[in-house]
């Protein structure tokens, strides 16, 4: 990280907006090798509709979006009764990283979260993704106390 990054409380943090798909979909594409407007179009409006209370969030350096994060508030899903929050997406675009944009999300995620009656943030991450696991690690993310499981329904065939 250069003497110059901003920190955290220097990156200009707000909600996200319908008209900030271009932007998220150019830093996810950046980030993964392949555009995905479909799912960040599903995403946004999932984020937008299911609750009526909008908590992603688009985050500002240089007077343009270089990061956002998507998430959305779940009031009890696979038996769990309390409310949380589930972080769906969070992307930086390639020349922004190490500048604290992805910690500025979070802790406005955080703060707007407390704000609501909301204890408890979920993500996945993938363990081939160890820059991104070190990152939610840092956060202060922790293994949950429950297992994902996949199953794969062709191998599963008899």
């Amino acid at each position: 990280m250069s003497d110059d990054s901003p920190a955290r409380d220097q990156v200009l943090v707000r909600n996200l907006r319908a008209d900030d798909l271009d932007a998220i979909t150019a830093i996810d594409a950046s980030a993964i090798g392949r555009r995905r407007e479909r799912f960040l179009s599903f995403k946004m409006q999932q984020a937008f509709a299911d609750t009526g209370i909008a908590v992603s969030l688009a985050a500002e350096l240089d007077d343009h979006v270089v990061g956002f994060l998507l998430a959305r508030l779940y009031y009890g899903e696979f038996g769990v009764v309390e409310p949380a929050a589930v972080l769906d997406v969070v992307g930086v675009h390639p020349d922004y990283r190490g500048r604290h944009v992805a910690a500025a999300l979070v802790d406005q995620l955080r703060t707007n979260l407390l704000g609501l009656g909301i204890g408890t943030l979920q993500t996945e991450v993938s363990w081939s993704n160890p820059e991104l696991v070190t990152f939610f690690q840092h956060e202060g993310f922790v293994l949950a106390p429950r297992v994902c499981l996949d199953l794969d329904l062709a191998r599963t065939r008899t």
